[in-house]
C-alpha cells in the first residue's frame, strides 16, 4: 500500500492562504509541493504547464488562458509561462480576496524572478523541503527545535524507539517523499537518484548554464557534495572543477536556488563582520549527496571517511526543516569559529 505522510507546513500554507491572494510554493524538484496542494485543496482545479498544449496556451494567448482558468486555482509549474505573472496581478489587484492562485515551480530563479517583477506584495512565499524526521515518524509537533528543556518536555510525548540502523538507513535513503511511498531497494534508490539528476539538468537548469557545459556542472554538483559540512572555500571548489571562481560562484547560486544546497553563515556579534566571513556549505538531501559521492550502501556510508559530515549534514537539515516547516524561513541558525580554529557547529 502506498504510504502518504502528514506535512507540517500544511499549516503554514492555510495560514498564509487566510491573509494572501497569492501563495507561492518553492523547493527543490520532488519535494512534494504539487502532492501536498493537491491533498490540501481537493476542491481546487489543478493545472501543471508541464502539459505542452497548456503551457503553448498560456503562453501565445494568455488572456483566454486565465478567462477559462480562473481561481481558486493551482497552477504548476508556472515559471514555463512568465506573462501570467503579469495577468495575476491584474486579477489580484481588481479583487484582493485571499487565496486565489497557488503557483509552484521547481526553477525557483526563474519563478522569483517572475514574483519580483509582478507580484511583490501581494503573495505569501513558503519554502518547502523534503520529508522531515517528524514527518517520517508522524510526530505532530511542528514547534522548531531549540535545545532548550520546554522543546525536551514536549518532545518526550513523542518518544520513538531507538534504532540506530534505521536512523542510518533514513540519512542515505535520503528526504524525497517518493522513496518512502513503499518498499525501496538499493536498486529502486540508485534508479530514483539517476532519473532525479537527470530530470534536474534537463529542466531545472536549462537556459542557467550552457548546454556545453552540462557534463562540467554535474562534477561541480559532485564536488559540492563532497564537501558538504565543511566551509566553502570557492578557490578550493574551483580548482576541484577546472573552473574559474566567479563560473564556481555562479553555479553555486544555482544549487542554493534550485533548493538543493544551503550555506550556514557565521556568527559574530559585529553585523558587518558576520555578512564577509565564510559560510559552512551543507547538501540539503543526505540521499542525493550519498548518491554523488558513491556511499552505494548505509554501511559504506557509516564505514566512510565523510560519514562525520554525512550525519552533521542531516542534523543540519532537519534542525532547518524545523523552522521552515514553521513559516520561519530566515531561521537564526549560525555557526561559530574563532581564531584558533575553535568551532560550534550550530549556534541559534
Amino acid at each position: 500500500m502506498e504510504k502518504i505522510y502528514s506535512r507540517h507546513i500544511a499549516k503554514v500554507i492555510e495560514r498564509q492562504a487566510n491573509k494572501k491572494p497569492v501563495i507561492i510554493i518553492t523547493g527543490a524538484r520532488q519535494v512534494g509541493k504539487s502532492t501536498l496542494l493537491k491533498k490540501l485543496l481537493p476542491n481546487t482545479q489543478y493545472i501543471t504547464l508541464d502539459n505542452p498544449i497548456l503551457r503553448a496556451k498560456a503562453n501565445e494567448n494568455t488572456a483566454s488562458f486565465m478567462e477559462e482558468y480562473r481561481p481558486p486555482i493551482i497552477i504548476d509549474e508556472i515559471q514555463k509561462a512568465k506573462s501570467l505573472f503579469e495577468y495575476v496581478k491584474i486579477n489580484v489587484d481588481e479583487n484582493l480576496k485571499s487565496g486565489q492562485y497557488f503557483l509552484t515551480g521547481s526553477q525557483r530563479f526563474n519563478l522569483m524572478k517572475g514574483v519580483s517583477e509582478s507580484l511583490a506584495g501581494r503573495t505569501g512565499i513558503i519554502n518547502m523541503f523534503g520529508l522531515s524526521k517528524r514527518e517520517f515518524n508522524e510526530i505532530d509537533y511542528t514547534a522548531p527545535f531549540v535545545p532548550t528543556k520546554t522543546h525536551r518536555e514536549a518532545m518526550k510525548r513523542f518518544q520513538i524507539p531507538y534504532n540506530y540502523m534505521k536512523i542510518m538507513e533514513i540519512i542515505h535513503k535520503g528526504s524525497f517523499p517518493e522513496l518512502y511511498k513503499t518498499e525501496t531497494t538499493l536498486a529502486d534508490w540508485n534508479d530514483y537518484h539517476t532519473s532525479y539528476l537527470q530530470t534536474y539538468l534537463e529542466k531545472d537548469i536549462t537556459g542557467l548554464v550552457n548546454a556545453n557545459n552540462i557534463t562540467a556542472f554535474v562534477k561541480f554538483i559532485k564536488a559540492v557534495a563532497a564537501l558538504s559540512g565543511e566551509q566553502l572555500n570557492l578557490v578550493t571548489l574551483a580548482e576541484i572543477c577546472g573552473m574559474n571562481q566567479n563560473t564556481a560562484k555562479n553555479w553555486l547560486s544555482i544549487l542554493e536556488t534550485s533548493g538543493l544546497v544551503y550555506l550556514l553563515q557565521p556568527y559574530s556579534n559585529n553585523l558587518n563582520k558576520r555578512l564577509i566571513k565564510t559560510p559552512k556549505l551543507y547538501f540539503l538531501d543526505t540521499g542525493l549527496l550519498c548518491f554523488l559521492t558513491g556511499w552505494n550502501t548505509a554501511r559504506q556510508m557509516i564505514d566512510g571517511a565523510r560519514f562525520r559530515h554525512i550525519f552533521e549534514t542531516y542534523i543540519i537539515g532537519e534542525i532547518l526543516k524545523s523552522y521552515y516547516n514553521d513559516g520561519i524561513i530566515y531561521p537564526p541558525l549560525y555557526y561559530y569559529r574563532d581564531k584558533d580554529k575553535n568551532e560550534v557547529d550550530l549556534l541559534i
